[in-house]
């Protein structure tokens, strides 16, 4: 008998155990914390990750004056305590597959919220996918694709090839575009989340927009590619360019996809907050400015200051184009420096760049870079068309974007005093026309190989401080234009081809890391290996 009381004890007990831990349970939920976020909530934060001003997702230092266009040979660091110009790419980042869980779990809300299959967060989501694995691949080669982002359900996923994940990159944005489409078609124009769409307001109708026109970038980053069946560039190329109403593209600036800062938060990345501590740390790269002045571009009086000293000893104009001068981005850092703070190099105009709190917007991909790559896809006898007039439209829209017009030919250049601080400007007035400078035999449209160059360097000039890594994909897929080589860059002073996989692969995930080497025919995570891309 008593060992049935301390049985029943025993049960008692345990009830009331249960009981007490559901109540501190009960006690422990914060009512005020929500149990999930929403579609709309995450559809901001993967959008903002997107514009490389943020610390995470893989484009960290995408956007202006970040270090990706110190590689694309806009501009060099000259002050070696806050960093150098080399091309130190052992180790890649997969922070990219942070924002693509974002993705899915975006994607997982507006379906747990009562969402069709197909919905304007869904489709959204998969334009991000493709954008982040055509930037992730076209830096590294092959690399996971959707099997890294199923959280602890898969620790260690294999690698797709590098044609694999393009072609699956392709695929997704036809994708996009017929879901927008049906969208669009069945009147759901907009997304519940336009507040939080920072770059369209939630207008499906250019998002489709976009769809097409980076299907473009895509198509021609695989120019060396054209013989391949299975891919068929030329075939996709053509179809978007010949069926407008079915693959819509941007027809203006207008419909740029961009980031624009604002003052209250996320401001431009030089401002007069930052004047005083990186000014005349930054000068311009040889890449850059000589590309200009061999073609006595104005562009050059907007984006940068003339070399003071060579002023003051050839006794040249402060708007002469002789006046400009870039470092070459292969030289020593100590010698560089030697070189800007004697006034012999060209610093970052200074009133263009940090008078304000907004800057100018980061074009992420813009209507200029579509109109070079449907005149290269007509150069190359991709498609028919008239070259020389999408290469004069991205001129024409690329100096509309600093201020130079058509209609006007007297302009004034706003330069630093040398040795001054933020707002001791002095105004130099000079003349420029646009239409002379079309017309001038070097920028003329010359057609063939050399039409392709003039096609390539314009691209390159209109990229400056946009696009992320393109300038450089392209000088990587092109050799257009020549960018400088030598010790300041590291790597034995040679420029790389790929980045390395992240460390962390090495330890976590050896396995399908070794095979993705091997199977692209690496013995080692080498840099200077060429990708499937390239071959």
């Amino acid at each position: 008998m008593r060992r049935y009381q301390y049985i029943l004890i025993i049960a008692l007990s345990c009830l009331m155990m249960a009981a007490c831990n559901k109540k501190i349970e009960e006690l422990q939920a914060n009512p005020n914390e929500p149990g999930s976020v929403t579609a709309e909530l995450l559809l901001g934060a993967v959008l903002t990750d997107m514009s490389g001003t943020q610390d995470d997702g893989a484009l960290e230092d995408y956007g202006s004056w970040g270090a990706v266009h110190r590689w694309n040979q806009y501009y060099c660091r000259n002050y070696e305590y806050y960093g150098d110009n080399q091309y130190g790419w052992s180790s890649g980042s997969f922070d990219s597959y942070i924002v693509l869980k974002n993705v899915v779990q975006m994607e997982k809300e507006a379906a747990t919220r009562g969402a069709d299959s197909i919905n304007p967060y869904e489709s959204i989501g998969k334009f991000v996918r493709a954008y982040y694995y055509y930037n992730m691949t076209s830096m590294m080669g092959d690399i996971p694709l959707d099997g890294a982002v199923q959280g602890t359900d898969n620790l260690t996923p294999a690698y797709a090839s590098q044609k694999d994940v393009f072609t699956f990159v392709l695929n997704t944005l036809d994708t996009v575009n017929n879901h927008l489409t049906t969208l669009i078609n069945a009147g759901d124009n907009t997304i519940d989340g336009s507040t939080q769409d920072i770059y369209y307001a939630g207008d499906l109708t250019k998002w489709r927009k976009l769809a097409n026109t980076f299907k473009l970038r895509v198509l021609i980053s695989l120019s060396n590619k054209t013989s391949d069946d299975e891919l068929n560039v030329i075939s996709q190329f053509a179809t978007i360019i010949n069926n407008p109403s079915t693959y819509p593209i941007f027809t203006s600036v207008d419909d740029d996809f961009k980031f624009t800062y604002v003052e209250t938060y996320n401001v431009y990345p030089q401002s007069p907050n930052n004047f005083g501590s990186d000014a005349q740390r930054y000068n311009m790269a040889n890449t850059y400015v000589h590309n200009l002045t061999d073609l006595n571009d104005a562009r050059v009086f907007i984006t940068c200051e003339p070399a003071w000293n060579i002023i003051a000893t050839k006794g040249y104009s402060a708007v002469d184009y002789r006046s400009f001068v870039g470092a070459s981005t292969g030289e020593s850092i100590a010698n560089m420096y030697s070189d800007a703070i004697a006034g012999n190099l060209s610093l970052i105009n200074r009133k263009h760049y940090y008078d304000t709190y907004t800057g100018e917007p980061d074009v992420l991909v813009g209507y200029k870079e579509m109109c070079f790559n449907i005149a290269e896809a007509i150069n190359r006898g991709w498609i028919s068309g008239d070259a020389e007039t999408w290469y004069n439209t991205g001129i024409t829209e690329s100096m509309k974007f600093y201020g130079i017009t058509a209609s006007q030919t007297s302009y004034t250049a706003y330069f630093l005093k040398f040795g001054s601080s933020l707002g001791d400007y002095t105004s130099y007035a000079f003349t420029f026309n646009l239409s002379t400078y079309l017309a001038q035999s070097s920028v003329k449209y010359a057609g063939a190989d050399a039409g392709l160059t003039q096609i390539l360097t314009q691209k390159y000039i209109a990229m400056f401080q946009n696009s992320g890594w393109e300038a450089y994909f392209n000088y990587r897929r092109t050799g257009v234009p020549v960018f400088d080589e030598g010790t300041g860059i590291g790597n034995n002073g040679v420029i790389p081809k790929r980045w390395g996989y992240p460390s962390s692969e090495q330890n976590l995930n050896a396995a399908n890391w070794k095979a993705a080497l091997s199977n692209q025919g690496f013995s080692s995570d080498d840099i200077n290996g060429s990708m499937w891309l390239l071959k």
